[in-house]
């Protein structure tokens, strides 16, 4: 009997792995050619997050041209609204000013125009006749998504913060059918540890493929991924351009809003004036300073 169950289940084992009679087999085998295989290159949490700082602490400034393609809204609100392809004029420097200017293709005309210093932001929108005046810190959303584009969200992803010593930081790996990945988990201080972002390494090269950073109770603010390293058209400060990101998604979750640039042209490194960052109200232009709306003091 122990001999004939013993049969039984080497059939069906059989039956499953090669179809009943050697016909109608459920299983393939791809061989993949060396040539096409990924490798999963090796590397120590301190040399990741060397490398992180190393690339966070000499890039200063940009100035790039992109092609800029803003969603807004998502599936949970209802309404996802693309809107076409603007050309945008990017300088960023640090420790916090950034300006962009969109444009409509061949055309020129300018459908945003945005710039912060860090405390303050302007955000003016020629088509709606509108000039946004608000604290970088404004924790307001607007109806309209569009609208809650804010300058500092762009510095937070183009010019990384350095992980300090003091930080915690935890080493893993991820792994999924889209690649390998190293990720070190940078922890917020204080009498509650909690995340405060999530930095990507793709083993395939070791360059960083995304950037989360979270607030309070965990909430994801910005999912930014970066892909296409190349090496930048020039560089002020070195004889060999660093290489950096010609495709850059940043996506506000809560915002309602992502951002896909394409990066055409970009110099770093140069000295850019304060002037270059100024941003007045257009004459006529209906001028909103926004501020938190006040909270309830009902008891």
């Amino acid at each position: 009997m122990k001999r004939a169950r013993k049969c039984t289940v080497w059939v069906t084992l059989s039956a499953l792995a090669g179809g009943c009679g050697g016909h109608g087999g459920v299983t393939k085998t791809t061989t993949v050619p060396a040539a096409m295989r990924p490798v999963a290159l090796e590397a120590a949490p301190e040399e990741l997050l060397d490398r992180y700082n190393a690339l966070a602490r000499s890039l200063q400034s940009l100035n790039a041209t992109v092609e800029l393609k803003p969603t807004v809204g998502s599936a949970y609100s209802g309404v996802i609204s693309e809107y076409h392809e603007v050309k945008a004029f990017l300088l960023a420097s640090r420790p916090y000013n950034v300006r962009m200017i969109g444009q409509v293709p061949v055309i020129g005309k300018t459908v945003f125009d945005m710039a912060s210093d860090g405390h303050d932001f302007e955000l003016s929108i020629p088509p709606r006749n509108k000039f946004l005046v608000g604290p970088v810190a404004l924790n307001r959303p607007s109806a309209k998504p569009i609208e809650n584009l804010r300058p500092q969200h762009l510095v937070d992803a183009l010019l990384w913060a350095e992980v300090r010593k003091e930080e915690v930081v935890l080493p893993e790996e991820w792994n999924d059918e889209t690649g390998r990945y190293y990720v070190l988990t940078v922890l917020r201080g204080g009498y509650q540890h909690e995340i405060l972002r999530k930095i990507w390494f793709n083993r395939v090269d070791l360059h960083v493929a995304r950037l989360e950073s979270y607030g309070p109770k965990g909430a994801l603010l910005s999912d930014v991924r970066y892909a296409n390293w190349q090496p930048a058209d020039s560089a002020a400060s070195a004889s060999q351009p660093p290489d950096f990101p010609r495709s850059i998604s940043i996506d506000r979750p809560h915002d309602e809003y992502r951002l896909d640039m394409t990066v055409t042209k970009v110099s770093l490194n140069e000295t850019l004036t304060p002037d270059r960052f100024a941003l007045e109200a257009p004459q006529g232009a209906d001028v909103v300073h926004l501020t938190d709306a006040p909270k309830d003091k009902t008891p």
